[in-house]
């Protein structure tokens, strides 16, 4: 183990609300440091055109917001490392955290803000076709598939609302569910089946996502009858949950029932002070760049007002 690393606020995480933490931290001067986590900055570095964040009417890269978030944190002197968080002790201030297994860090604030991670199915070409056809996020995504077939991949409340979504832009919406019937609550299975463009393919799996540089389709199996098929469409969708990460702090934090951080209503504490909580890795709801950067910004000051109280 190294020398112990003391900090002031540390942080986990790299996407939008880590990034937006820091840069409201740093201008606190409460000199942030910050760890990326696995992915630096997050799930936007796999989303190639970002049309709805305010700012940008002609459209920005993923990687490059981020790009751009994080050179503003460092404009503050955030101190941003490439690390992953593997254990963390809150039972006591200061919080102790250690980093890659290696790098003790000793906090007296801690803004959480590792995300959520959108769960694939598993398959090489859906991999490869990531952010080219292939996508975890509708509401993100969906504006580029306007006019044109789609499917969507899931059986649950979340695959009925991004099928519903989808079929305002879209042409026509296949919804690829697995069983023979809806998981979904029976209120968005009626919008799903008062919907005319969605076709629901029931018993059916997705053996592969087809394209070379862009999706143009998906093969198909039906469970019962083991025939396969193909359709075209220019868009794949992934509706089959979130997994927040999460894992490390569930000794200590307050979860629910699918992972996600429980924050006090209206801020971003948990029920551990001193220990906030920003973006995706405590919202289930909306999901999108710009509510994460907005709970970022709370959670740093949050941790501003906290510190200055204690």
């Amino acid at each position: 183990m190294s020398d112990i690393k003391k900090v002031k606020v540390l942080i986990l995480g790299s996407g939008p609300a880590g990034y937006t933490a820091a840069i409201y931290a740093a201008r606190a001067d409460l000199r942030p440091v910050m760890y990326t986590g696995m992915e630096m900055g997050g799930q936007l570095t796999t989303t190639t055109e970002v049309e709805n964040y305010p700012g940008f009417p002609e459209m920005i890269d993923g990687p490059k917001l981020m790009e751009d978030m994080r050179k503003q944190a460092e404009r503050f002197d955030t101190e941003i490392n490439f690390g992953v968080a593997t254990s963390v002790d809150f039972s006591k201030r200061p919080f102790k955290v250690i980093v890659d297994e290696s790098q003790e860090v000793e906090a007296e604030a801690v803004i959480i803000a590792t995300g959520a991670t959108a769960q694939y199915l598993g398959l090489e070409s859906e991999t490869r076709l990531k952010g080219n056809g292939v996508s975890g996020c509708a509401t993100c995504d969906g504006f580029f598939y306007k006019g044109k077939d789609v499917a969507v991949v899931g059986g649950g409340d979340t695959a009925a609302e991004e099928a519903t979504y989808l079929a305002n832009l879209c042409k026509k919406v296949y919804m690829i569910v697995r069983r023979d019937e809806f998981r979904a609550s029976k209120a968005m299975q009626n919008r799903v089946f008062k919907t005319k463009n969605i076709e629901i393919l029931w018993n059916t799996n997705t053996m592969e996502v087809l394209g070379d540089k862009v999706v143009n389709g998906v093969l198909l199996k039906n469970n019962k009858t083991g025939e396969e098929s193909t359709i075209k469409v220019d868009g794949f969708f992934l509706a089959i949950g979130h997994k927040p990460n999460t894992s490390i702090f569930k000794e200590y934090l307050q979860l629910d029932e699918a992972g996600y951080i429980k924050t006090i209503p209206g801020s971003s504490r948990t029920q551990v002070e001193g220990v906030f909580a920003s973006g995706d890795v405590q919202d289930k709801i909306y999901r999108q760049a710009v509510t994460a950067a907005g709970s970022g910004c709370m959670a740093a000051i949050d941790a501003e007002r906290w510190l200055g109280d204690q």
